[in-house]
């Protein structure tokens, strides 16, 4: 049986170590800067036709950390969906009109302004839309990131143009 004592110090020397690694994990990654003129947009086709997202960070096929913008055009609507992961997303700009649940109900999205956060957790059915003007969002989170729409026929992936 281990003394208080041995106890103790195993534990420090462990969390001290936990300490180490995150430490130089971060500290290996550089810094990161972003202004919105120097964002690289590119289609988003999994959200809807005329989004557009900017990666800041990672790699969002991977297991890694990720934030990105995600740009909406006025009147998107994105259908009832879900995540692989914890979302955590900020309004930007714009008003970004959100809920959860498993029917795209319009009248049960509630407004979010800029500067108001959302964090959605793994598995959580919701929806989105932006009304008569863009809304832009940052997401971040632990990848790998991806989008599962419940119903097939709202995955804009899958339409017909």
């Amino acid at each position: 049986m281990m003394s208080s004592h041995k106890a103790v110090a195993v534990s420090l020397a462990l969390l001290s170590a936990a300490f180490l690694t995150s430490a130089a994990l971060a500290e290996g990654a550089g810094l990161i800067t972003a202004t919105p003129s120097e964002l690289k947009w590119t289609a988003a086709p999994s959200v809807g036709p005329g989004a557009m997202i900017a990666v800041i960070e990672g790699d969002l096929k991977a297991a890694e950390p990720f934030t990105l913008r995600l740009k909406l055009p006025a009147n998107t609507k994105i259908g009832v969906h879900t995540h692989p992961v914890t979302e955590r997303v900020t309004v930007i700009s714009g008003t970004f009109y959100f809920a959860t649940g498993d029917t795209f109900d319009p009248a049960r999205a509630k407004a979010y302004q800029p500067g108001d956060t959302l964090i959605i957790p793994v598995g959580m059915p919701m929806y989105g839309a932006s009304r008569e003007q863009e809304a832009v969002l940052q997401l971040h989170g632990t990848g790998p990131w991806g989008i599962t729409y419940l119903n097939p026929t709202d995955d804009p992936r899958n339409s017909k143009m």
